[in-house]
């Protein structure tokens, strides 16, 4: 079964010049400053549920798995890093075979219709395609949350960036997550680099231009006990392995209207394989 779906793709500047966004909206006029335009399209979004194990991590860009998290309340930024963080390094180690796995930021995500999203401890599901880290911004990444003495030795070896993506408090129905498989996207032509600027930083993510041989799925009504990995970025760059995995919320119009608001967190992590 698939839905047909609007999914916000994106148009690169006229001017040529690098794409930006402001993450959070102006205090005082509510606006998000860009210089990129939306490009949405209906699209096909096949449910995988049941299909789940045709699409792997290194093949597709992205990976589902069943796991009772430990740490259930995920209201307390603090708790979330001493008890959340702990128990998702163990289970990426163990899904993935990493030898070093180092969170780096969690996001917690609350649909609440008519919120512009201002609040970073309950931002909005995050309604336009794109892949969350570029070569670039994964390397800084490395440097930023590793010891110097570190960072040589772990770029010389195999590593990646994945998003541990999980519902919270109840399935979500509502606005759920929708993925891109990695073989039908064009990396050399579909790919826009995107400045995000937030109050005190900038990092760097994908846009992506839309295509119509791009695959898209979901799977539908996932629970507090489903999560699902995403490939932000691989060090791996000879076409061997999937790189990145585009993907967005959408409004399904299968979502009965009285399901309960989209409540999610996901994780990003620095996942390294060294050479034992």
């Amino acid at each position: 079964m698939s839905s047909a779906a609007k999914l916000n793709y994106s148009i690169p500047p006229a001017d040529g010049s690098q794409a930006f966004a402001q993450v959070y909206p102006d205090p005082v006029t509510g606006e998000r400053r860009r210089n990129w335009r939306e490009d949405p399209h209906i699209v096909e979004i096949e449910d995988v549920r049941g299909k789940e194990d045709n699409y792997g991590l290194d093949v597709a860009g992205f990976q589902y798995f069943r796991h009772p998290a430990k740490h259930t309340k995920f209201t307390d930024d603090e708790e979330i890093k001493e008890e959340y963080y702990p128990e998702s390094i163990e289970l990426i180690k163990k899904l993935t075979g990493a030898s070093r796995v180092v969170i780096f930021d969690h996001t917690l995500r609350r649909r609440r219709p008519g919120e512009r999203g201002a609040d970073p401890k309950s931002r909005q599901p995050a309604a336009y395609v794109h892949a969350d880290q570029t070569m670039a911004a994964s390397i800084a990444r490395v440097h930023k949350h590793l010891p110097a003495s570190d960072v040589p030795a772990l770029l010389r070896c195999r590593f990646q960036i994945i998003n541990l993506w999980r519902p919270i408090s109840h399935p979500v129905v509502d606005w759920p997550l929708a993925v891109c498989d990695f073989r039908s996207l064009d990396t050399k032509t579909d790919l826009m680099p995107t400045t995000l600027k937030f109050p005190d930083r900038e990092g760097e993510v994908y846009g992506v231009k839309y295509s119509p041989g791009h695959k898209w799925m979901y799977k539908s009504a996932m629970d507090p006990e489903d999560f699902v990995l995403l490939k932000c970025f691989d060090s791996v760059q000879d076409g061997s392995v999937a790189t990145l995995v585009p993907h967005t919320s959408f409004e399904d119009p299968r979502t009965p209207k009285d399901a309960p608001f989209r409540e999610s967190i996901e994780l990003r992590a620095l996942v390294f394989y060294e050479e034992k």
